[in-house]
């Protein structure tokens, strides 16, 4: 009976805390489809007014392709340095290990305040401020640890042996990773590159250093939008953000789940025949 209520506890508990920090981020989807011209909650009348200001605006189309169109290059380059870096620390025998773990995931540490600095001013005399190059590689730098403890923690879950049968059969390193290691890791690499592309999609401190005139950011628009009189274009905008996440968990997980079933299914005949 004890286990119950504390485990009941716990659960109650846990939802209050999600509620209370999730509830004020669905305030504002309410929010995005008010008449007003200024942000009111609860919003009078309904409309769709702030979500063609979107598409009328081509300052606000401007922006979310340039946000994509980075978000995309800095996820991939992520998503390929970092399972490089997964698979030197897990599967190599590199001297040092932790200290390069630690450098690796620096980027989780360190403000990015810093970090835009140090930026702005490397690649003010290289010419890169306001370049998609430029966004391009420091969002890399701060997506990479997100994907290295996915991949990693993904790669210590397979079974090496499965593998070490594989190169013992003739696979040479390369076609082992594809054919055996990507397959089972698959999950956590999508998770890794999922979490890359938001952190980069998301990102607005260091992209108010990179940004200017000839590119702009949609983090960093929204941020405009704010600063000087709130634009209820930024909760409708911030409304789509919010349906995208959700929606790309909402895919990442139900994908997780079909695979489990899928492997439970297959290895059921497997248990009954050994039966």
């Amino acid at each position: 009976m004890t286990k119950i209520l504390t485990r009941a506890g716990l659960v109650t508990l846990a939802a209050v805390v999600g509620v209370y920090l999730v509830l004020p981020v669905l305030i504002v989807v309410p929010m995005s489809f008010s008449d007003s011209s200024f942000l009111s909650f609860p919003p009078g009348e309904m409309s769709l007014r702030w979500f063609r200001n979107i598409l009328d605006d081509p300052v606000w189309i401007d922006s979310a392709l340039a946000s994509l169109n980075v978000a995309l290059l800095s996820s991939v380059c992520a998503v390929v340095l970092g399972v490089l870096a997964a698979l030197a620390l897990v599967r190599g025998s590199l001297p040092f290990r932790n200290t390069i773990m630690a450098v690796l995931l620096a980027p989780l540490i360190v403000p990015y305040v810093i970090v835009g600095l140090a930026a702005y001013i490397a690649f003010l005399e290289l010419g890169l401020t306001q370049t998609t190059l430029g966004f391009v590689l420091v969002h890399t730098c701060l997506a990479v640890p997100y994907v290295v403890i996915n991949v990693v923690a993904g790669l210590v879950s397979v079974d090496r042996r499965l593998e070490m049968a594989a190169m013992s059969l003739g696979a040479g390193p390369v076609t082992t990773f594809f054919k055996v290691t990507l397959p089972l890791i698959l999950p956590s690499v999508l998770a890794g590159g999922l979490f890359a592309f938001f952190i980069s999609w998301d990102e607005v401190v260091t992209a108010i250093f990179l940004s200017g005139p000839e590119m702009t950011t949609l983090p960093v628009q929204m941020w405009s939008g704010i600063r000087v009189q709130i634009d209820p274009t930024v909760a409708a905008l911030s409304t789509l953000v919010l349906i995208v996440i959700f929606g790309s968990f909402i895919v990442l997980g139900l994908t997780r789940l079909i695979r489990q079933v899928a492997r439970r299914r297959t290895a059921r005949p497997a248990t009954n025949t050994g039966a």
